[in-house]
């Protein structure tokens, strides 16, 4: 709820607004559940890592891992 009441604060600040419904979060070593509960109080959907940002592979070694 804290993460949730910071972006809360930031659209009132900027005057911009966070797009949860585009937003994803991605965790590493949080069991899955706990993973589940945090997307579904943020409204984010969950990003499995490595993944592609931009055309470049985040959190990943790219001689191990190929996504195509």
């Amino acid at each position: 709820m804290v993460i949730k009441s910071i972006l809360r604060y930031f659209e009132l600040v900027y005057a911009l607004r966070v797009n949860y419904h585009k937003s994803k979060i991605g965790i590493v070593r949080i069991q899955k559940m706990a993973v589940d509960n945090f997307c579904r109080i943020l409204n984010y959907s969950d990003i499995k890592i490595p993944f592609k940002y931009l055309g470049i592979l985040i959190g990943g070694n790219p001689r191990k891992i190929n996504l195509g």
